[in-house]
């Protein structure tokens, strides 16, 4: 027998405007260095490897810790964890604003990765304590999906006017008030939430889990640019090897970081592939769109930046309609399948763009987007739903990792498609370097003699455009291959049907493998 959830008061959602505050800047580091970075360069001036790291260090330490932080906030307490993470997340800032050497900078933007790792999984955890009601977790959940995915697009921004107006340090001192603001408002608003019977912690665990994701991560995310380099395939390779051993320890250690049991929720593992789908899409897009934006139309990089914000303002709307539409009884298959299908309805208008085609690239990218916000929002609240709530940290956790891994897989198979028919495109005559990306075609062009250099960046533009038109198909293709998977896969799981698997989680928990 289960009882009535309790319905979140003013209290509950007052507190997930300051939890929203954390979730908006972590995920707005992710591209806040894109316009800093020329100021950055002439003032510490990085090496090149240590350029690479400055941008890198961040989305490499929050990806490789995702996993180990949600299951240190299910020992100890999300809050306590979230608390700890905003203090190391706006000290890390403050040195990094006024950092002195590269190598201090890259050290800042490692414990601000840190920081970011701990705050993402306790925020979502928390939203699963304070919000029992489905209903309500529902709509709370949609309200994170949208900063999170918001905030991505407004970091470029930000980083922009903050350039413009002020010095580079300013683009980590906003960082400052608001985690100012979740110090001193979170231990009033907050509730502390753990397991109460978590065992012992696995320390091997950690070093397992960080090998299987950073080396796959860093090994996708070089491959668009650099190519299938041996080098990049044997990164891949090792981290799976190493998640494979990740999986059998969880599978037969006593206390294991992410227990299996997570798994024995009906619509947990659809979650977690759907999500990692969905990731896929979203970013894999988005290598080919900020670079359409800036160099096939020729906007300056703030031009750009400020073009892409109107895609963001139909995400807003979104994630609360799908809810809206679960809660009035709409089936979340049929939702989550017809997020699919809108973001592959954008993949096929990316298809149709020419080399000179801004509006076209901004109602597409509006329609991908909200597509997969419909998707994500309603996943992670089935995610969550599914599993109970002593374990909301490492659910969450292993969702948002999800995300890292599809992200960084859709950047490394949309983009390699791109860069073939790219290259394949590019006139066999004009110099090795026109070959390789479309910013080196241009500047090689910029150095050639009126119509000859004029005849390269055309023909440049062009291959570009066909290569993203390439990608777009396949990326189509991937959707709506999506679509159906989540209709067949998720047609048995009822909109709320979370009273029994939190009771069926706390049984398989009573196991000591957890299986």
């Amino acid at each position: 027998m289960t009882t009535n959830p309790s319905r979140a008061g003013r209290r509950e959602w007052t507190a997930l405007g300051v939890l929203m505050l954390p979730l908006l800047l972590v995920s707005m580091d992710v591209s806040v260095l894109y316009f800093a970075i020329p100021e950055i360069s002439a003032d510490l001036e990085p090496s090149g490897t240590q350029q690479l790291w400055i941008f890198d260090i961040y989305a490499f330490v929050l990806a490789g810790l995702l996993m180990t932080m949600g299951s240190v906030g299910d020992r100890i307490g999300r809050r306590r964890l979230l608390l700890a993470g905003a203090a190391a997340f706006g000290a890390a800032s403050l040195v990094a604003a006024y950092a002195n050497s590269a190598g201090m900078l890259i050290a800042a933007r490692a414990v601000l990765g840190i920081g970011g790792a701990t705050l993402m999984p306790s925020t979502l955890a928390l939203v699963r304590t304070m919000f029992t009601d489905p209903a309500q977790r529902a709509k709370a959940i949609a309200l994170w999906s949208g900063v999170m995915t918001a905030g991505v697009a407004l970091g470029s921004v930000l980083s922009g006017v903050l350039v413009e107006y002020f010095w580079w340090g300013s683009v980590f001192l906003v960082n400052l008030p608001a985690m100012a603001l979740l110090l001193v408002l979170g231990p009033l608003l907050l509730p502390e939430s753990r397991d109460p019977a978590p065992g012992r912690f696995d320390w091997p665990s950690v070093p397992l889990s960080m090998a299987a994701v950073l080396p796959v991560v860093y090994g996708l995310k070089e491959i668009p640019s650099e190519g299938w380099n041996v080098r990049y395939v044997v990164s891949v390779t090792v981290g799976l090897l190493f998640a494979a051993l990740f999986v059998h320890r969880q599978r037969t250690v006593a206390s294991p970081m992410i227990s299996p049991a997570l798994f024995g929720g009906r619509g947990f593992a659809p979650a977690v592939a759907l999500n990692l789908v969905s990731a896929f899409g979203m970013l894999g897009s988005a290598f080919f769109t900020t670079q359409y934006l800036q160099s096939v139309l020729d906007k300056s990089a703030l031009e750009a930046a400020l073009w892409a914000l109107l895609p963001s303002v139909p995400i807003g709307f979104a994630a609360p309609a799908a809810t809206s539409l679960v809660q009035r009884g709409v089936h979340r298959a049929h939702v989550v399948t017809a997020g699919f299908a809108i973001a592959a309805c954008g993949y096929a208008l990316l298809i149709l763009v020419g080399t000179d085609a801004l509006w076209l690239v901004l109602v597409a990218c509006g329609v991908l987007s909200s597509g997969i916000v419909m998707v994500m929002s309603q996943l992670m609240d089935l995610a969550l739903g599914t599993v109970p709530v002593e374990r909301a940290g490492s659910a969450s956790s292993l969702m948002e990792t999800g995300t890292e891994f599809g992200g960084a897989l859709g950047m490394a198979v949309l983009g390699s498609i791109g860069t073939a028919v790219y290259r394949h495109g590019v006139p066999d005559t004009a110099p090795a370097a026109a070959h390789e990306t479309l910013g080196g075609a241009l500047a090689v062009a910029d150095r050639l003699p009126g119509r000859a250099g004029d005849a390269l960046a055309t023909a440049a533009r062009e291959a570009f455009t066909e290569g993203m038109q390439s990608a777009a198909i396949a990326g189509a293709v991937v959707l709506a291959g999506a679509a159906v998977l989540a209709a067949t896969a998720l047609r048995r799981v009822r909109v709320h049907e979370e009273a029994g698997t939190e009771n069926a989680g706390r049984a398989d928990s009573l196991s000591p493998s957890g299986v």
